[in-house]
């Protein structure tokens, strides 16, 4: 998400800033050091929950077995809670940063109350390469877990000494709001014939469901920073934009991702029939290919015409599209960035991070 025209190899999803080709290691490193700092909090958190929730929550984040026994799971990239540090660090400094681990375990803890509802809605049997939370306990009790999570999160922030709490408890409550609507509008779409939905509105529903969280977690950063509301707003646009700029690259993932890096069947989404970005792109433009994955979205999935659906994404532009427009929504990203921190040096590592969420590949 430039040479974006030209046929991508399967399962690579380019690069949305081609002026500095990074390799991943700034960004890696920056995620490696946010989780030592960021998990003892999330799991000081986590183990505060009664017995029947702590079990389930610990088991999405990887950290127990189905059976309650320790597990050395992955428990996510953590890029949210990075962008928190990170935006604090380029504001800041080192104290602003160390002051907003707990903001930072707080959206991170956020993220994984929309991960556990969102697996019961779109029925997603695995993540992170293991069976989800709701296969394994059940519907209810996946959900009552994600609600835990995020009464978790705004407890971590009500009693956050940090004169910016109160701000930053008031934006992330905002911002669960606006991801629920996202969430709605997403799961009435589904309802939808394929004809009946725009580009437009496929946007405005990727923006609020993923970009709000990470425009609000780089905002959460600036708040901790003591910095002017004019930059937190600008800290918000830039992890907006960089946000859609990601749920872009993961359409792409979604249908022409490795499933041994993504963890997930190939082609779930097509086979859940979601319209995601590059298959609205590709319904909307009024190609041959478009009529023929019209036709194909209008029944039931079948197996057998996977192979056939995603080619027809294809033909129709989905896939070029999406990876144009995570180009240009990264460009917008580091206009935003670059009016709240001016200095490239002090920007590096919140470029990093954009970087290296659109270059990925699971």
């Amino acid at each position: 998400m430039t040479e974006f025209m030209t046929e991508p190899k399967q399962g690579d999803t380019g690069s949305a800033v081609g002026a500095h080709p990074l390799d991943g290691h700034e960004a890696g490193a920056i995620l490696e050091r946010v989780r030592a700092s960021v998990d003892p909090e999330l799991r000081s958190a986590l183990e505060s929950l009664p017995g029947s929730m702590r079990r389930i929550a610990l088991y999405h984040f990887g950290w127990e077995h189905a059976d309650g026994t320790p597990a050395a799971g992955n428990a996510g990239k953590a890029i949210r809670p990075a962008l928190v540090l990170t935006a604090a660090t380029a504001l800041g400094g080192q104290p602003a940063r160390t002051a907003a681990v707990r903001a930072a375990a707080a959206v991170e803890l956020v993220h994984n109350f929309t991960l556990l509802h969102d697996d019961v809605m779109d029925r997603d049997t695995t993540r992170r390469h293991r069976p989800t939370a709701w296969t394994v306990f059940g519907d209810a009790d996946a959900i009552l877990a994600g609600d835990a999570l995020q009464a978790l999160a705004l407890r971590l922030l009500a009693e956050d000494p940090h004169p910016a709490s109160a701000r930053a408890a008031a934006r992330l409550a905002d911002c669960v709001v606006e991801l629920c609507a996202g969430q709605h509008a997403d799961t009435a779409m589904e309802l939808r014939r394929p004809g009946e939905v725009t580009l437009d509105e496929t946007l405005a529903m990727a923006e609020a469901k993923t970009g709000a969280l990470l425009g609000c977690a780089c905002a959460l950063g600036a708040l901790y920073a003591g910095a002017s509301e004019e930059d937190v707003e600008a800290l918000d646009a830039f992890g907006r934009e960089a946000g859609l700029a990601f749920q872009l690259i993961d359409d792409v993932i979604g249908i022409w991702g490795d499933p041994r890096s993504t963890g997930k069947p190939a082609g779930a989404d097509l086979a859940a029939r979601k319209k995601s970005l590059p298959v609205v792109a590709a319904l909307t433009s009024g190609t041959p290919a478009a009529d023929e994955l019209a036709e194909l979205y209008g029944v039931p999935y079948e197996e057998a015409d996977l192979e056939r659906t995603v080619l027809a994404v294809e033909r129709a532009g989905g896939r070029d599209w999406a990876q144009v427009q995570a180009a240009d929504r990264m460009a917008r990203a580091m206009q935003e960035l670059a009016r709240a921190v001016s200095d490239p040096e002090s920007a590096g590592g919140l470029l990093a991070l954009a970087e290296f969420v659109t270059r990925r590949s699971s």
